[in-house]
């Protein structure tokens, strides 16, 4: 029988050594080569009809690339891609590239991600190496401040040829428009940041502005609406979803005089109940989500009647808070029901932004204007590639087209 001892056993220091962030890194690499692999095995085999007249392949493997370090969320992967040699003559020859690992990527998308998010959240440039270093590992070279503030000036170049690319052939059916405040430094006449989104004819949400602007004026959105024509938005939207700030629903119509207005019911609600003391809001809340649930527009205008017949002798500006918008915020009526839940809030908006918002939270200074809307811009460029299609996009069709909707159902005509 074996003897047993009492001596201590020593584990390396979790520091040192991370037993399962190996584990894990050591399995992507794997993943990673395998990927490559069948990747460049396809790529050849789908060119092994290409032989010369002895009957050799002309497009084979040869050998490996020197050996790349990517820097991931797992923390750095040393990645080896096979070379290809075509054996045609130089007019024939086809250039492989990889589409898993492109040529000359150092960083996955996931770190590209990563640093705005962590700049808005308040990490500083000097800082940015050791918060990266915490998340990602000590082992991760060239993350240094001096890249972080390159990085900086490459989506700022990003974020200004965005701004002024061109808009020709573009047509939204729908637009939503909202003004976002930071708890961020922006200058002192600019005091928040504006947004436009648009849904193409095809269901697709996509953004289409951002700019900073004073109080949401109508100057600044003006301004704003004026850019975009110019760059090719020639054609006015169907229909435009905001608050009820003044200043975007009067330049609206000096710009696309065409496009109806929707005013967002959850910011009618935020409004009118303001207006009234607590103890009664949760049975005021239910009235107007009444309103703007009903199924027609006619049950819709009897919840409306009986909100302010409810109210109207004891509360006269909440009710005329919700009246003198009646009309705007019933407009929905006229489109498909299976736009309704995207038209009736800014929700596209403010979804994407509830998020940016607590990474901003306690930032009390994000450097220049720029610097805000640069960081701002690439995480809505992150977030847009998850937003989903518009339910019902085959309808756009239809609105476009001008087809009239009654209740959100296409009217269909008498037969004579």
């Amino acid at each position: 029988m074996a003897e047993s001892t009492n001596a201590a056993i020593e584990f390396p220091a979790l520091a040192a050594c991370d037993v399962l962030s190996d584990v894990l890194r050591h399995g992507a690499q794997q993943m990673l080569a395998t990927a490559i692999e069948a990747e460049v095995a396809e790529w050849i085999d789908g060119r092994a009809h290409l032989t010369d007249e002895g009957g050799r392949r002309q497009v084979v493997r040869n050998g490996y690339h020197h050996k790349r370090k990517l820097t991931t969320g797992l923390g750095q992967l040393e990645v080896e891609q096979p070379r290809v040699h075509d054996r045609r003559a130089a007019g024939e020859r086809e250039k492989f590239t990889s589409k898993i690992l492109p040529p000359y990527l150092r960083k996955t998308k996931s770190i590209e991600e990563l640093i705005p998010w962590l700049y808005l959240k308040g990490i500083s440039t000097g800082d940015m190496n050791e918060a990266l270093q915490s998340l990602l590992g000590p082992a991760c070279p060239g993350l240094s401040a001096s890249t972080v503030t390159s990085l900086k000036k490459t989506w700022e170049a990003e974020f200004k040829e965005w701004n002024k690319r061109s808009l020709e052939g573009k047509e939204y059916v729908y637009l939503w428009a909202d003004g976002v405040h930071f708890n961020i430094r922006l200058e002192e006449d600019r005091q928040c940041i504006l947004v436009l989104m648009g849904a193409t004819k095809d269901g697709k949400k996509e953004l289409i502005a951002v700019q900073d602007g004073y109080r949401e004026s109508e100057q600044s959105w003006k301004e704003l609406l004026l850019d975009v024509k110019a760059r090719g938005l020639a054609i006015d939207p169907k229909l435009a979803t905001g608050d009820g700030a003044l200043g975007f629903w009067k330049a609206l119509p000096q710009v696309f005089p065409k496009t109806r207005e929707q005013r967002c019911w959850v910011h009618k609600t935020a409004n009118v109940l303001d207006k009234l003391p607590k103890r009664i809001q949760p049975g005021a809340k239910e009235m107007i989500h009444q309103i703007w649930m009903a199924e027609t527009r006619e049950h819709a205008n009897q919840a409306f009647d009986l909100f302010l017949k409810t109210y109207e002798a004891k509360y006269p500006k909440a009710c005329e808070c919700l009246q003198k918008d009646r009309d705007r915020l019933l407009a929905f009526y006229d489109l498909p029901a299976e736009h309704w839940k995207h038209l009736r809030t800014t929700n596209p908006i403010e979804s994407t932004f509830a998020t940016v918002r607590l990474r901003t939270k306690r930032t009390k200074g994000s450097g220049s204007r720029t610097a805000c809307l640069t960081m701002v811009f690439k995480l809505m460029q992150s977030a847009e590639k998850k937003w989903r299609l518009l339910n019902g996009s085959s309808l756009l069709s239809d609105v476009l087209q001008g087809i009239k909707f009654i209740d959100g159902v296409r009217e269909t005509k008498a037969a004579a």
